[in-house]
C-alpha cells in the first residue's frame, strides 16, 4: 500500500495482522469474544492503530441496518421553543455520533407524509412531542425506539416519556397571583387537544379551588396572537365581574391578551395582571415585560435524546420531571380596588 495516497482498508489490517477480513470486522465491531482469541484480537487492534485505519461508518451502518439518525417530530408551531429543543437534542446526539433530523408535523392538516421512503429503514429512533403524535403512525415512528416529550406517562403506548414540571409551573403562577390578592381569574387556554395543555387547566383549577372566594373562567384560543386577541376581547366583555388576573397557556397568547386589554381601555398590570408560560424572546419584547414560567427547552431536548439513547441501549432512562421556575416581571401587580 502506498502510504499517504490511499486510505487503509480492512484488508490491509487483516494482512498486517495475519488474519481474515472477517476477523477484523469481528474485532473492530467488538463482537469477537468467543470467536477470536484475545491475542489475535489484540494483534488486530495494534495493526489498525499502526496503519491509522478507521472503519467506514457509513458502509458499516448500512450493512447493520443503522444510519445513526434520529427523527425529532414537533408541531409546526412558530416559536423558538422547539428550535431550542432541537439544539439540545442535536448537541447530545453529536456527542454519541448521531445526527438529528427535524420533522415538523403540519398543524391542522392531519398527519404529514413520510419524509423517508421507509422510516424504519432510515431511522434508529424517534423523539416526538405529544402535540405532533398524529404523525407517528404515518411515518411508522411508533414501531421504532420512541421517546415522547410533554406526554402522559400513563398513555404513551409504552414509550418512554420526558416531561417538564408544568404542574409545578402553574402552581407557582397561581401562588404568585393569589399572594398579590387576586381572586377573579381568567384562564386563556390553548385550543389544542394535547395532554400538556390539559394538565395546565387541571393544575390551575385544583390550586384555585384550595383558596376560598376565588372564581375561574376559561376562554379557549388557537396559539396565535389574533386568536388570543379575539378570545380575550370576548371574555372581557362578558357580563359579570371582570377578572383581575389572566393566566395564559403560552407567551404568544399573552401578547394577544395585552392587545385585547388595551383595546378595552385596560392597563396591564394596573387593571389586569397577565402571565404567560415558556419565557420566549417576546416575553421581554413587550411592555410591560411578561411574568412567565421559564422552561429550559435546550435541557428538554438534551434529556429527550439521552432517554432515546438509553432506550436504544436497553437501559432505563433518567426519571423525574425537569424543574421550571416563575420569572416575575412587570405584567403582574395587586388587583385594583373594586
Amino acid at each position: 500500500m502506498a502510504r499517504g495516497s490511499t486510505r487503509p482498508t480492512s484488508r490491509d489490517v487483516a494482512q498486517a495482522a495475519g488474519v481474515s477480513q472477517a476477523a477484523v470486522s469481528l474485532v473492530l465491531g467488538d463482537k469477537w469474544r468467543g470467536r477470536v482469541s484475545e491475542p489475535t484480537a489484540q494483534r488486530v487492534r495494534d495493526a489498525a492503530r499502526r496503519l491509522g485505519y478507521r472503519p467506514n461508518l457509513a458502509a458499516r451502518n448500512l450493512r447493520l441496518g443503522r444510519t445513526r439518525t434520529v427523527l425529532l417530530v414537533v408541531p409546526a408551531l412558530t416559536t423558538e421553543f422547539f428550535a431550542e429543543v432541537y439544539t439540545g437534542a442535536a448537541r447530545v446526539a453529536a456527542q454519541h455520533g448521531f445526527g438529528v433530523v427535524l420533522y415538523p408535523s403540519p398543524e391542522g392538516v392531519g398527519p404529514a407524509r413520510d419524509p423517508f421512503a421507509s422510516a424504519q429503514a432510515a431511522l434508529d429512533g424517534v423523539i416526538a412531542s405529544s402535540m405532533a403524535a398524529d404523525a407517528l403512525t404515518a411515518i411508522r415512528g411508533d414501531q421504532l425506539p420512541l421517546v415522547m416529550l410533554d406526554s402522559d406517562p400513563e398513555g404513551s403506548r409504552g414509550a418512554a416519556t420526558v416531561n417538564l414540571d408544568i404542574t409545578d409551573g402553574i402552581r407557582q403562577v397561581a401562588e404568585h397571583l393569589l399572594g398579590l390578592g387576586h381572586r377573579r381569574f381568567l384562564h386563556l387556554a390553548a385550543d389544542v387537544p394535547s395532554w400538556t395543555f390539559e394538565i395546565r387547566a387541571r393544575a390551575l383549577a385544583a390550586r384555585l379551588a384550595d383558596t376560598p372566594g376565588t372564581t375561574l373562567r376559561t376562554a379557549r384560543a388557537p396559539i396565535s396572537v389574533d386568536g388570543a386577541l379575539a378570545a380575550t376581547e370576548t371574555a372581557l366583555a362578558a357580563p359579570g365581574p371582570r377578572p383581575t388576573a389572566l393566566v395564559c397557556d403560552d407567551d404568544k397568547l399573552a401578547v394577544g391578551a395585552y392587545k385585547a386589554a388595551r383595546r378595552a381601555g385596560l392597563r396591564v398590570p394596573d387593571d389586569l395582571s397577565v402571565t404567560g408560560l415558556d419565557d420566549l424572546g417576546l416575553a421581554t419584547a413587550i411592555d410591560p415585560e411578561l411574568t412567565t414560567v421559564r422552561l429550559d427547552a435546550e435541557l428538554f431536548g438534551e434529556r429527550g435524546m439521552r432517554a432515546l439513547l438509553a432506550v436504544m441501549e436497553g437501559r432505563t432512562p433518567e426519571e423525574g420531571d425537569i424543574p421550571v421556575h416563575l420569572v416575575v416581571r412587570g405584567s403582574t401587580a395587586p388587583p385594583p380596588h373594586d
